[in-house]
């Protein structure tokens, strides 16, 4: 960051109508260390900060002639063209650049991120040699950006790349727990990137974060048709059946049976919002009764599939997905919900998989 001290001294003395004179008198100091600052050929001593600012009524930043708006303005523009760069393969400019903002924009914590990830290479990848060689410098940025940054999406970068250095070290315990600190929809993510792809540990959350994405996936189709309002009702059903009925078809092939997830996940979303909408017992009996057959695909699976039978596990606190839904429609407050149970063959259905 470029001070411009001897250059603003020059001209709020001007302003105040002091000469150099009258100003060294005010601060008891000479004439030619005054003379000195406005040519730039020193910077006033740090305890001149404070009484300058003072004598001609203007804050620290405007003394040191750090235009703040100015700066943030240039600190995109910095950002972006090194986004651009990158994008487009040009690494060599990409580190460049985003050197010579790191030592303009030392305080800056977008800067630092942006720098310490050129620094250590990819975020997805792990370049040992990279991140040994410059562990003290990013690990000073990490608890530099943790300290004292506010900005969520940064704070999690730095503790991505903590773990990323612990991992490196040969600490991967304490970097998958430092990972855990983050939201479960983002650790799983990170913790897939520590591990080399040749690994059995890539391996392990790669396909666990593939269930969680077929999970979320069909989540977000449902409910983008459900909530659709140019679409009728009858018109949403259809859709969503569709989409599990091709979610169970996918799951028949070889290798593929993991795709029951997403089977299961919509008829879970369609069934709850036929029950919130009223619709009649009939149609959601008949919805619950899929959900409920996919269920059991899933717990089958889970028999031998490790990482399934551990996300059954964490999602519903128990091993049998068909138990918890039944003890959670025989147990909602919710109006919706208990309006049902009052009918004879709703009450029957439930009976019929209570466990």
């Amino acid at each position: 960051m470029e001070l411009n001290i001897g250059k603003n001294i020059k001209r709020l003395r001007l302003a105040k109508g002091f000469t150099q004179e009258q100003l060294a008198n005010l601060l008891n100091i000479s004439a030619a260390a005054v003379s000195k600052w406005e040519a730039k050929n020193i910077y006033p001593d740090i305890t001149m900060l404070y009484p300058l600012a003072e004598i001609f009524g203007v804050s620290m930043d405007e003394l040191l002639g750090y235009d703040q708006a100015k700066a943030e303005t240039e600190v995109d523009r910095l950002i972006a063209e090194y986004q651009r760069l990158h994008i487009n393969g040009n690494f060599a400019e990409c580190s460049k650049l985003i050197a010579a903002a790191r030592k303009k924009y030392p305080h800056d914590y977008r800067i630092m991120n942006a720098y310490m990830w050129d620094k250590a290479g990819e975020k997805a990848g792990n370049n040992a040699e990279k991140l040994l060689q410059n562990q003290k410098e990013l690990t000073q940025i990490c608890d530099c950006i943790l300290d004292g940054c506010n900005q969520e999406k940064l704070r999690i970068e730095a503790i991505n790349m903590k773990a990323k250095l612990l991992h490196t070290e040969g600490h991967t315990e304490s970097a998958l727990e430092l990972l855990s600190q983050l939201p479960d929809w983002q650790a799983p993510i990170m913790k897939e990137q520590l591990f080399s792809k040749d690994t059995a540990e890539f391996r392990y959350w790669n396909k666990r974060n593939c269930y969680g994405f077929i999970d979320a996936a069909a989540i977000k189709h449902a409910r983008l048709i459900w909530f659709d309002p140019s679409v009728s009702v009858s018109e949403k059903i259809e859709r969503m059946e569709f989409i599990a009925e091709t979610f169970s078809e996918i799951s028949q092939k070889k290798d593929f049976d993991f795709f029951c997830i997403g089977e299961q996940t919509v008829y879970s979303v369609l069934s709850d919002m036929l029950t919130m909408n009223n619709a009649s017992a009939e149609d959601v009996i008949l919805v619950r009764k899929k959900q409920f057959a996919s269920m059991e695909k899933i717990m089958k699976l889970a028999e031998s599939d490790r990482i399934l039978a551990e996300l059954i596990e964490k999602t519903y606190k128990t091993k049998d997905m068909v138990k918890w839904l039944v003890n959670r429609l025989l147990s909602s407050p919710v109006p919706q919900f208990a309006k049902y149970r009052e009918n004879a063959e709703y009450a029957e259905m439930l009976s019929e998989y209570k466990r």
